[in-house]
C-alpha cells in the first residue's frame, strides 16, 4: 500500500477510502473563479459495483492499493459463494456472489478466469472473451417470425441466454462473446 495525492489520481488506480475499496473511473481538476480548486472523481466500489462521485481537496493524501492478478478455475457453487481453485497456488478460493454477478451466465466447471486480489479478498473476475457452450433449449419467440426478426433466444448450458440465428438447434455448440453477450458462430 502506498499513498498519492488527489491531483495524481488516474483512471484504473485502486484506492482505499473510509474502509472501502474503489477503482478510479475518472478524475478531473475543477477550478472556480471564486473558491478553492478540488479534484472531482467518479469511483466504482469494487465489492458492490456501485458508482459514486467524490470530491477531494487538491493534494489530499490518498491510499493507493495494488491488486494482485491470479488465475482461478471455477469448481462449483457452495452455499451462497462460488468455489474456485487458484491454479498457481492450488488453494481453494471462495468468491462472493456480488463479485461474480452476471458472469455466472457463462460460468461452468473448468472455466479459467483472471481474478484481482487484495490480500485474500477477490474484488473482480474476468472471463475469457470467447467461450464454446452448448445450446440446451430454444425459447419460443412471442411475436411471429418476420423478415426483420431473424434471430431466436437460446439457453446455453450455463443458464445464460443469447440471441442466435434461426438455424441454431438444441445440442449445437456455439461460440459466445462473453463481454458483449453475443453469438459469434456455430462450432
Amino acid at each position: 500500500m502506498t499513498t498519492t495525492t488527489s491531483s495524481q489520481l488516474v483512471p484504473g488506480q485502486v484506492i482505499s477510502e473510509k474502509g472501502k475499496t474503489y477503482r478510479v473511473e475518472s478524475s478531473i481538476k475543477v477550478s472556480m473563479p471564486r473558491g478553492v480548486p478540488f479534484m472531482k472523481t467518479e469511483l466504482k466500489d469494487l465489492v458492490g459495483g456501485k458508482l459514486i462521485e467524490k470530491s477531494f481537496q487538491l493534494d489530499q493524501e490518498i491510499e493507493v492499493l495494488s491488486l494482485a492478478q491470479r488465475h482461478l478455475e471455477f469448481l462449483y457453487l457452495e452455499d451462497k459463494q462460488y468455489l474456485f481453485l487458484d491454479v498457481d497456488e492450488l488453494d481453494q478460493v471462495l468468491v462472493n456472489m456480488k463479485v461474480v454477478g452476471d458472469k455466472i451466465n457463462f460460468l461452468k466447471e473448468g472455466i479459467q478466469v483472471k481474478a484481482e486480489f487484495y490480500g485474500s479478498t477477490v474484488f473482480s473476475i474476468e472471463l475469457p472473451q470467447f467461450l464454446e457452450l452448448m445450446v440446451v433449449k430454444i425459447e419460443e419467440i412471442e411475436s411471429k417470425v418476420s423478415i426483420s426478426n431473424v434471430s431466436k433466444l437460446a439457453v446455453i448450458e450455463t443458464g445464460g441466454r443469447v440471441e442466435v440465428p434461426l438455424f441454431i438447434e438444441v445440442g449445437d455448440i456455439i461460440k459466445v462473446d462473453t463481454h458483449l453477450n453475443e453469438y459469434v458462430q456455430r462450432i
